[in-house]
């Protein structure tokens, strides 16, 4: 059957009466969309959409009993090709990456307007995954402000941490070469990789940043020549 022809099965696992109503209102009326399911809690998602067997699913966290996080962990094996988009009040980043790992493939605040929440419901379906604009950027700023907390000496792989302690002890870089088995072009790419990683730009940097780090790091002390 051509896609564009079918009706995308959604089901609504939702606690607030009215809300639940007012969703599956929408996709009741939108064309394309068809509403198999509105539930009040997990423990009624869990006994009913196995056989509603729905393409979507707009679940809430903060329900009765079974959070939807939870709900989500336990319905995904039960049906891998159901698309789970979250829609509730939660902005923070915890919450975002728990329902992610959970199985979720979108987030959707609760205030997200009716044309956008379809549109959302279409994207998913298709393969997407849509997430409200600021809670993108959260998730966002979440993974910049991990990565800030990992040292710099942490980013570097065992070999270019070599590269670096053989530098700090002044060696050549044909003695390098040689020490290492490597090609010149392989040690120029080491050395690139350590200085972009060290945010430095000539060897004297990255020595003086690689002593730095290795008063802080006892395990990162070069061996004595």
């Amino acid at each position: 059957m051509n896609q564009q022809n079918m009706n995308i099965a959604v089901c609504i696992v939702e606690d607030d009466a009215l809300v639940r109503e007012i969703l599956a209102d929408w996709v009741r009326h939108a064309s394309g969309f068809k509403c198999v399911g509105a539930h009040a809690s997990v423990e009624q998602a869990l006994e009913h959409l196995p056989a509603e067997k729905p393409s979507v699913v707009l679940m809430d966290i903060n329900l009765p009993g079974l959070s939807g996080i939870e709900g989500v962990r336990r319905l995904k094996p039960i049906l891998p090709d159901a698309q789970f988009l979250m829609l509730t009040v939660y902005e923070d980043a915890d919450h975002v990456f728990e329902a992610l790992e959970a199985g979720a493939t979108g987030y959707l605040l609760k205030q997200t307007p009716r044309c956008e929440l379809l549109a959302s419901i279409k994207d998913v379906y298709a393969g997407g995954s849509p997430m409200t604009s600021n809670i993108a950027r959260r998730v966002v700023q979440a993974f910049q402000r991990q990565d800030a907390t990992v040292p710099e000496s942490a980013k570097l792989s065992p070999r270019e941490r070599e590269v670096l302690e053989l530098l700090a002890r002044g060696y050549l870089y044909k003695e390098i070469m040689h020490s290492l088995n490597v090609s010149r072009g392989t040690l120029n790419t080491y050395v690139r990789r350590t200085y972009e990683k060290l945010h430095v730009r000539s060897r004297a940097q990255a020595v003086a940043k690689f002593s730095h780090f290795s008063l802080d790091e006892p395990g990162n002390r070069p061996p004595k020549p």
